[in-house]
């Protein structure tokens, strides 16, 4: 029986990505797919990093460039760019929203113990962003906090749950007669 089994070990699942030639991870239980990239509405006075909305399955989600997010160089999309959809915030308060990477790279297994804690590089750096510093093999997997990527208080309408709604609610029944004669 290995360490995993007797539950010695604290072993993290991360879904990983690339960025400028860097290895990002997220937790791969806030994971909710991976699709390709695909056309935004633009919101009106948004941060620069929010793309605008897409409508996936019904709801809208935010989609966030992590390049522009982050302050690195803008690329055009390409063959490889994708969305990773992700669910953020606290449990009672949990938002969907589309990240913004430039490849999908692999699923890791990180022990809690190979994770590294960040170094601080002063006032004006991205660390709000960085949960660690992720050990696997050879190479270093920036762990992201991924709760902070999104400043609600600068989305039009980011204090607000976005809820779709049928048009036809709060309508009188006979309104819409025309339209349903079979």
């Amino acid at each position: 029986m290995s360490n995993t089994e007797n539950g010695n070990e604290e072993l993290n699942q991360y879904l990983t990505f690339v960025l400028n030639d860097e290895e990002y991870g997220v937790p791969i239980l806030t994971v909710r797919g991976i699709q390709g990239w695909e056309k935004t509405t633009p919101i009106p006075n948004s941060p620069d990093y929010v793309m605008g909305i897409i409508n996936l399955r019904g709801e809208v989600v935010p989609i966030v460039d992590l390049r522009k997010r982050f302050g690195l160089e803008v690329i055009p999309y390409g063959a490889h760019t994708v969305i990773i959809v992700v669910r953020i915030g606290e449990s009672n308060k949990q938002r969907t929203v589309g990240l913004v990477v430039d490849a999908v790279a692999d699923v890791h297994d990180i022990k809690a113990e190979d994770i590294r804690n960040t170094p601080e590089f002063g006032e004006n750096d991205n660390s709000d962003f960085v949960k660690g510093l992720g050990l696997v093999a050879e190479k270093m997997i920036i762990i992201l906090e991924i709760d902070q990527l999104v400043d609600w208080q600068n989305v039009p309408g980011g204090n607000t749950q976005i809820k779709t709604v049928d048009a036809t609610e709060g309508c009188a029944e006979n309104e819409f007669t025309d339209t349903q004669a079979a």
